[in-house]
């Protein structure tokens, strides 16, 4: 299910990110021609900030965050995901806290417009709140299966291992 789910994921972050590029491109043309698209910049923008959360959950589904490792490379791997694991809990615990205080910033949010579009500025501000969900599923969903592994001696939560390098693309 959840292979679907990132599927699905990335078909909306590449499907808005397309929206994006037509959005401006078009902007561009008819700005050329002395007919400018006053709210496209402002739906590019709202749309970006989506783009940017869909890409992070995906990140980090794969793994793909930048990471500094270099206090820690050579911890053992029973300390380094017990550190891991105390991370992801305070990650979650800060995700959660975005998620509560993003959703009551949509709300006071609601009857803003955003810029000339005529969309409700909650519309921006929930970007926030959802994509601190979608973070939260996939850190989740990552140690989990650093625990259920954790006896192969190289699965963590944050760090591919030398056979998830291999499936990466399959995400």
């Amino acid at each position: 299910m959840l292979r679907r789910l990132a599927q699905l994921e990335f078909l909306v972050a590449a499907g808005l990110l397309a929206v994006i590029v037509i959005l401006v491109f078009t902007a561009a043309i008819m700005r050329f021609f002395g007919h400018p698209l006053i709210w496209s910049v402002d739906m590019a923008q709202l749309l970006f900030i989506w783009v940017c959360f869909f890409g992070a959950a995906r990140a980090m589904r794969s793994k793909g965050h930048i990471a500094i490792d270099l206090a820690i490379r050579w911890v053992p791997h029973k300390w380094r995901l017990a550190l891991e694991f105390a991370v992801s809990a305070v990650v979650l615990a800060f995700l959660g806290l975005l998620a509560v205080e993003g959703t009551r910033l949509a709300l006071q949010n609601s009857q803003r417009q955003f810029g000339d579009s005529g969309l409700s500025y909650a519309w921006v501000t929930m970007a926030v709140p959802a994509g601190c969900v979608m973070l939260g599923i996939a850190l989740v969903w990552n140690a989990v299966g650093a625990w259920r592994r954790r006896s192969d001696g190289e699965t963590l939560v944050y760090t591919r291992s030398e056979t998830e390098y291999s499936s990466v693309s399959e995400l």
